[in-house]
């Protein structure tokens, strides 16, 4: 082989050391990319544009094109895994099908009830049913959904709550002034503690079927919009404990500076009777609080609200 020959080679492959295999994401730690489909590759930095000719020695070839790169999976992606501090946080979410890294969706934090927690491999997957997730992914308008799997309704599932929220705004297109939180039961105490943990990234909380951890005040103070549902004859929690919610949230929304009129339209509780379950065939009372999901106007109530 002549020196230019061996010239092109070496310039070659020093060119193409910046490909590597496509990372696992199996177990994805805080900082990583989404996660791809099967067949994707991290793509280098590279100062080249797509399509761009690039010559080395006597030879060229093209950079790829934009429609070579692979595409990022979209639909239900299922049983993902991200590293914390805490502990490990097991996830799915949900990308719209014409999910466009150039456009800002909303998103949706939503967080089951302990039945649907994680307790090991045979639970893994068994909140994508519960219709607390899916409402959102089948919603009318294109956003991004995701819950979380998580292993207690305490300061640790929120402060998970919180990490995995950062991470979807931080490797996701997702619009900062639209970040919705949402739990049901045990996903109820999380979420009320993790709002009130960071309620600078969220715009609004629908609070279903559950017992409020959280502080009131950096709630009020901050504007997060609350919806708090709550059947009457809740057998777990009780009502009181939503009128609970309902009046502290009241109250640190007056002292916020909000009028009558400011407050209502941030912060709403509904908590229906007996009649309004069994009209729907639902008997079990705290059980059925998650048929708040199944409720548009709700659902609408909420995405109504940004951040300024």
């Amino acid at each position: 082989m002549s020196w230019k020959e061996k010239g092109t080679a070496l310039a070659l492959a020093l060119l193409l050391t910046g490909c590597g295999a496509p990372e696992s994401t199996s177990g994805l730690p805080a900082e990583a990319a989404p996660s791809m489909a099967s067949s994707s590759q991290v793509r280098p930095e590279s100062n080249l544009s797509p399509g761009s000719e690039v010559s080395v020695g006597e030879s060229s070839f093209s950079a790829p094109a934009e429609t070579d790169l692979p595409a990022m999976q979209t639909g239900l992606v299922r049983e993902q895994l991200l590293d914390s501090e805490e502990s490990p946080i097991h996830y799915s979410y949900f990308l719209p099908e014409n999910y466009d890294g150039q456009k800002a969706y909303p998103l949706v934090m939503t967080m089951p009830g302990y039945d649907r927690m994680w307790f090991g491999e045979d639970s893994s997957g068994s909140n994508l049913t519960w219709n607390g997730f899916t409402a959102w992914t089948e919603y009318p308008e294109e956003m991004i959904v995701v819950s979380a799997q998580l292993t207690d309704w305490g300061e640790t599932s929120a402060k998970q709550a919180v990490c995995l929220t950062e991470h979807f705004i931080e490797n996701f297109a997702v619009d900062k002034s639209r970040v919705y939180a949402a739990g049901y039961s045990a996903g109820g105490e999380t979420m009320s503690r993790a709002v009130a943990m960071r309620p600078d990234l969220y715009a609004a909380y629908l609070h279903g079927g559950s017992q409020w951890d959280g502080d009131y005040t950096p709630v009020a103070e901050n504007g997060v919009a609350v919806y708090i549902f709550m059947a009457e004859n809740d057998e777990y929690y009780g009502s009181q404990k939503a009128r609970d919610a309902y009046n502290n949230l009241y109250g640190a929304y007056q002292k916020a500076g909000y009028t009558e009129e400011q407050t209502a339209a941030v912060l709403q509780a509904e908590i229906p009777d007996n009649a309004y379950f069994n009209a729907l065939c639902i008997y079990n009372y705290h059980g059925g609080g998650s048929v708040v999901f199944d409720d548009e106007k709700v659902l609408r109530w909420i995405l109504s609200h940004q951040k300024s």
